[in-house]
């Protein structure tokens, strides 16, 4: 047990600090740091009086307390779903609607089918690369999660970079299959992951509202 905080910067100790002292440093993720608590030195993301100074910066640490639920993010999406079919109905080709109809009345042609099911493929790339843009920027989640209060981050709570983003919406698929089953995971997952979760090793986390 210490007196105040210790801090490691260039391999150099030094304290006692207030905790208002070590969070004016600016200390990062793995700095270093003794607490009055410990008896131990542990990295700043590990001590749970960081926390708020860390998510002040968009850094959000997985806890048992901050797993988004099933629910909140069927929610989310639901409200992109609504969003990106709002936009898509504005650029809909008249030859997409002509063959869904077909579709729907069982009067397709193979070549109506190639048709449709290259122009879902398209929506599925569109879609990803939404969800990629957004997640991997300031916002940390697309505009549904936004709204639900969510976001997406890596194991260590940082903001997803544009290629595990861009991985973690390919895997989508993949959970998509077998009547959703990848989604539908979440409910009984301990970290409350989707498949895609698992396969880029993110979460998907409450911000904190205080």
């Amino acid at each position: 047990m210490t007196d105040g905080y210790y801090i490691s910067i260039n391999d150099e100790e030094k304290g006692p600090f207030t905790l208002e002292e070590v969070l004016e440093m600016a200390p990062g993720l793995d700095t270093m740091v003794l607490s009055p608590k410990a008896e131990d030195w542990e990295r700043a993301a590990d001590l749970p009086e960081f926390f708020y100074y860390f998510e002040a910066q968009g850094i959000y640490f997985p806890t048992e307390d901050n797993l988004a639920s099933f629910w909140v993010r069927l929610l989310a999406y639901f409200i992109d779903y609504i969003l990106t079919s709002i936009v898509f109905s504005f650029f809909v080709p008249p030859i997409i609607l002509a063959i869904y109809k077909r579709l729907l009345n069982n009067t397709y042609t193979m070549g109506d089918l190639n048709t449709y099911s290259l122009f879902l493929l398209l929506t599925f790339i569109i879609v990803v690369f939404y969800n990629t843009f957004f997640e991997a920027s300031k916002m940390q989640g697309s505009i549904g999660k936004r709204m639900c209060g969510i976001v997406v981050v890596d194991a260590d709570g940082r903001r997803l970079s544009f290629m595990k983003a861009f991985f973690r919406n390919l895997g989508k698929f993949v959970s998509g299959t077998v009547l959703g089953i990848g989604y539908l995971a979440i409910l009984w997952d301990d970290h409350r992951q989707a498949w895609h979760d698992k396969f880029a090793k993110t979460y998907v986390l409450t911000r904190n509202r205080q």
